[in-house]
């Protein structure tokens, strides 16, 4: 495959967002009789957005090269998106009536010096990764964190590829079935941004093989934007840690993110990344032999 099928992940995401919303929350009037289907029907969404159900059908099929913005708009408003989700429709929308690029720039997969050196100079957990959750640079707590080698020479991996097919993640990560849920989302808003790029093709096809979880979640078509949030990992040496994490995307590498986790200072988690630092500390590595 050479691409994502755009039309089919139109379909597929209209089709579960549907499927999710109840009448009672679309407003929808009921009339009794046994309802075949989960959620919505396409005419109770062709109606909420004033379009034909013939209309409205075509869309579902990812026929929406004449869709107008108000259409889709309201087709969004019918089905409750919230804003990530339209900006994930919108984005579909737009590659789906796009041309194949001759010629297309890769997913940056290194990290300049200046950018490491920002990594370094952090005290807590940092970490660079593009689109495809391929981690591509950490500073050494975050190493440490991650059970990395100190020297650097495990920091590339991907991070969707170790939750699902990695034994080990599911003994660090206590909130193990939300980091999956994510990733998958977040996977899902990357192909709809670029469809054609064959290393995040290959990434979801894997995954689609060698895991059936995985498989179930992509079908969910939900959709999830790094911000903020929360980590509740488990470290061998440390024990349980609570964690917040901030990303940024840097301007200066379009496609790459910065991740930086965060702790309450003082708090038992705090002690923990402290212990951790000390640890792999330069002068403290020294001395241990």
């Amino acid at each position: 495959m050479s691409a994502m099928d755009s039309r089919a992940e139109i379909s597929g995401f209209l089709t579960s967002r549907r499927a999710r919303l109840t009448p009672e929350e679309a407003g929808v009037p009921q009339y009794g009789g046994v309802r075949r289907v989960p959620g919505l029907r396409r005419e109770e969404v062709a109606q909420l957005a004033g379009v034909s159900a013939d209309y409205y059908a075509r869309l579902e099929r990812g026929a929406v090269a004449g869709a107008s913005q108000e259409v889709l708009e309201a087709v969004a408003r019918a089905l409750q998106l919230d804003d990530d989700e339209r900006a994930h429709l919108y984005a579909l929308v737009r590659v789906t009536r796009q041309r194949a690029p001759r010629g297309r720039t890769a997913q940056r997969t290194t990290v300049r010096p200046g950018i490491q050196r920002v990594l370094d100079s952090l005290q807590t957990p940092a970490f660079v990764q593009n689109a495809r959750l391929d981690r591509l640079a950490s500073n050494r707590v975050g190493r440490a964190l991650y059970s990395l080698p100190a020297d650097g020479s495990g920091d590339r991996f991907n991070y969707a590829h170790y939750l699902f097919l990695d034994s080990r993640a599911q003994h660090f990560h206590r909130d193990f079935e939300t980091a999956k849920h994510n990733v998958v989302a977040l996977l899902h808003a990357a192909t709809a941004k670029d469809p054609y790029d064959r290393e995040l093709i290959n990434v979801v096809g894997t995954l689609s093989t060698q895991s059936e979880e995985f498989r179930a979640l992509w079908a969910s078509h939900d959709i999830f934007r790094y911000r903020s949030g929360a980590k509740l990992l488990t470290h061998s040496e440390v024990g349980d840690l609570e964690l917040g994490y901030e990303s940024f995307e840097l301007s200066t590498d379009p496609g790459l993110v910065m991740l930086v986790y965060t702790v309450e200072p003082g708090s038992p988690s705090d002690e923990g990344l402290r212990l951790l630092a000390q640890w792999t500390a330069p002068s403290f590595l020294g001395n241990r032999g």
